[in-house]
């Protein structure tokens, strides 16, 4: 990838996320908004393709980082502990499953620093994370935690730390892991069934929360 591609890249994505954030208004959480913004927007200015790698690189370490503590610190302010529950079980299914894989499968990365490039660690804590706030809290978490998850994915092919495959991996079981543990927040179910007692009929009401 030439300078000129990289810069296009950067300009598109910025054009991109401010559509959607127009798109959906004040839905979005302003926090991850601004961050993802300024980041674009750093990246941009930046001349030297070596330390954008490196601004890259950093970039999305930070996001890894932050992501379940973002998620963490979410399910906590709303006092929903049951979401912070289903988290944990994700988050310990997903991360689990990727380390097994990647000391079972040994694949080189790109850059031959070593042989644990499938599955992408990053992508299936940020894909997991995004995946969760979607699940939980509906897609006004979801959109722009996924954006921010596809720009850590992009990266570690840009820095040439996975290819597109160990992402794909990542994502799948970040995502699936979420899916599989995760209910939607605040949505409550009544579900009637007809019953006979021992003199008359009557109906079983069911209330899941």
């Amino acid at each position: 990838i030439n300078f000129f591609q990289l810069k296009t890249a950067h300009f598109l994505y910025i054009c991109g996320y401010i559509l959607i954030i127009n798109k959906m208004k004040r839905r979005i959480p302003t926090i991850i908004f601004q961050f993802a913004l300024s980041l674009s927007l750093f990246l941009l200015l930046i001349t030297n393709v070596s330390a954008q790698k490196n601004a890259v690189e950093t970039s999305g370490d930070v996001i890894y980082y932050a992501t379940p503590v973002f998620c963490l610190a979410t399910t906590l302010l709303k006092k929903d502990y049951q979401g912070t529950k289903q988290l944990a079980f994700s988050a310990v299914m997903a991360v689990g499953t990727s380390y097994i894989l990647k000391h079972t499968i040994r694949k080189k990365r790109p850059d031959g620093s070593d042989h644990h490039a499938f599955p992408s660690g990053h992508a299936t804590v940020t894909f997991q994370g995004a995946s969760f706030l979607q699940r939980r809290y509906g897609w006004k978490f979801g959109v722009p935690a996924y954006l921010l998850s596809i720009y850590v994915a992009w990266g570690r092919t840009f820095c040439d730390k996975h290819d597109w495959w160990d992402i794909l991996g990542g994502a799948a079981i970040g995502i699936g892991s979420s899916y599989i543990f995760t209910k939607p927040y605040g949505r409550t179910r009544i579900t009637l069934t007809p019953t006979v007692f021992p003199k008359s009929p009557g109906i079983h009401a069911c209330i899941t929360f």
